[in-house]
């Protein structure tokens, strides 16, 4: 399987890449399936579609998933779980699993599609329920800000009430 880092908080996989297609819709089977039948399909015109099938270390953390070629460790890419919406096996192919993540400066979506003889099924689990805990304390950590809001509005109002008193005061004493 592999190792974990020092602190716990990320763990790595060595599969193989099949590739990376920009998809039309954020999730489903139809769409990982439509993906896989399209890396099939050669592109000479699409450098993703060429360097299918490499080796690399899928890093998967609290914060996201890393992708990185093997021999090189060069970073290929870079998926914040905030971003990813789906992932799932393929029904036709249990060796195969891929995610789909919104791209971070665009509004299209691409598909990641992996091959494991041994883990797919495990990656699926870890990614699935690492999101979903990502997605959990973004609204854990959105409900304590709207709670430090409310609290500051209503200081506010507070302050807002106190200074028109001392307003009201200060009238009092220079009308004498």
């Amino acid at each position: 399987m592999s190792d974990t880092s020092e602190n716990d908080n990320e763990i790595s996989f060595s599969l193989r890449f099949l590739g990376r297609v920009e998809v039309v819709r954020h999730s489903g089977l139809e769409i990982l399936n439509e993906a896989i039948e399209s890396l099939k399909t050669p592109d000479k015109y699409n450098p993703e579609k060429a360097a299918k099938k490499s080796k690399v270390h899928l890093f998967l953390s609290q914060s996201g998933i890393d992708i990185l070629e093997n021999k090189t460790k060069f970073l290929l890419y870079t998926c914040p779980l905030s971003n990813i919406s789906f992932c799932a096996l393929s029904p036709s192919s249990p060796k195969i699993f891929g995610f789909v993540a919104q791209h971070p400066a665009a509004e299209t979506y691409h598909c990641y599609l992996f091959q494991s003889r041994k883990f797919s099924h495990v990656l699926v689990s870890l990614i699935g329920d690492s999101v979903r805990a990502s997605k959990q304390e973004a609204n854990t950590n959105r409900a304590a800000q709207d709670l430090k809001v409310e609290a500051l509005r209503h200081k506010n109002k507070m302050l807002q009430r106190e200074n028109e008193e001392l307003k009201r005061k200060i009238r009092g004493q220079t009308d004498v």
